[in-house]
């Protein structure tokens, strides 16, 4: 459960072994315990609450229960394979309506949808990668890889924007009479349904197994069914005698679809330069401060790594105490953040004397080991 406490002497003549220069307790601990953190961030209630919730989720970084590390990866990729078999049926549906009208415009949209499905699996393999045990060159573990998978998935989001921008664009410029209106309004409705469908799945497990690369894929998702709606919304302004209806939505479209990018690359974007939502850091620091024994808390800090939390810590004790009783308040300091601090997996705690009960000379070493 956890390693045990190393004790350094920091220089000459410090080395009464009666007092705990430093102390540190490290270690992976998993806990089979359910804890409800509720929050109070919920959208605005109606039509306006909805709209908003589709296209700027919210991104929380603390999870409502404690799973292990592993069960969080092993969700994530049950996820993504229903997910990916969700969306290869909507694209196999579609391509039977093409099959059966011949219809260019939709074989387009069907090539799009399944080359779109298949996003996921660079996601996927980052799952199965961060389920690898740290090496000697990797001492963190692989977690990462599903951060960098993340980029991609802003960069398709990115690219769908900028190809129905352009294509809206260029059916503004060159109008395209659309034939067989009902057909493609039953492939977009098509599209449309399993594309929401996936992203509903994949938001609410990434958010639930803190993962910002998860969440970001299911709103990759939701672009894709958002430019499905737009065709239907745009085949009947069609139908109803409006021909311009077609690209006039497309750019509507394409300006939700910056909206998602932005909230999607927002949150990839902290989660690569280590940011955490500030209640992380509130919990975390409030539990280190109920452990008996601890006088202070000199420094913490608080990190994603894929969807796991790592955290480091250093509090003050009383000068007078032993090794071995610094060493047991590091211990109880670990429990506490790996038991109150939603998705951390591994804590190093750093323990060191009070300034009032050091010399010059021990407060100079203590800082340089700091």
């Amino acid at each position: 459960m956890t390693t045990p406490s190393e004790y350094r002497n920091p220089g000459p003549g410090r080395g009464d072994p009666t007092h705990a220069h430093e102390t540190q307790a490290a270690g992976h601990h998993h806990h089979g315990h359910d804890h409800e953190h509720p929050h109070g961030h919920d959208h605005p209630a109606g039509i306006r609450g909805f709209l908003l919730g589709l296209v700027k989720p919210h991104s929380h970084d603390s999870a409502d229960s404690v799973d292990s590390a592993l069960d969080a990866s092993a969700e994530g990729i049950r996820a993504l394979k229903i997910s990916l078999v969700v969306l290869l049926l909507t694209a196999l549906a579609q391509a039977v309506v093409v099959w059966l009208t011949g219809s260019v415009a939709l074989l387009a949209d069907t090539v799009h949808n399944f080359s779109d499905a298949l996003t996921a699996v660079p996601l996927w393999i980052a799952f199965i990668l961060g389920r690898r045990a740290a090496s000697r060159r990797y001492t963190y573990g692989y977690d990462r890889a599903e951060d960098l998978a993340g980029i991609f998935i802003v960069a398709m989001i990115a690219l769908s924007a900028v190809l129905a921008g352009w294509e809206s664009i260029r059916r503004l410029i060159d109008p395209q009479p659309i034939t067989n209106v009902g057909v493609v309004i039953a492939a977009g409705l098509i599209g449309a349904a399993g594309n929401e469908l996936v992203a509903l799945y994949r938001i609410r497990v990434g958010r639930r197994i803190g993962s910002a690369a998860l969440v970001a894929d299911g709103l990759h998702a939701r672009t894709d069914g958002l430019t499905s709606l737009a065709v239907v919304i745009g085949a009947i302004g069609v139908a109803a005698g409006f021909p311009l209806a077609d690209p006039l939505i497309g750019l509507v479209i394409t300006a939700a679809i910056l909206i998602v990018l932005k909230g999607a690359a927002r949150d990839v974007y902290r989660r690569l330069m280590d940011a955490v939502e500030p209640d992380v850091l509130d919990a975390a620091e409030a539990s280190i401060r109920t452990a008996p024994g601890v006088l202070d808390v000199e420094r913490l800090r608080v990190r994603w790594t894929g969807h796991r939390i790592r955290a480091e810590a250093a509090v003050t004790v009383d000068a007078h105490l032993t090794v071995t009783q610094g060493h047991d308040i590091a211990v109880d300091v670990h429990h506490r953040l790996l038991h109150d601090v939603p998705k951390l997996i591994d804590a190093t705690v750093h323990v060191s004397p009070a300034a009032h009960g050091t010399d010059p000379h021990h407060a100079l070493a203590h800082h340089n080991y700091a």
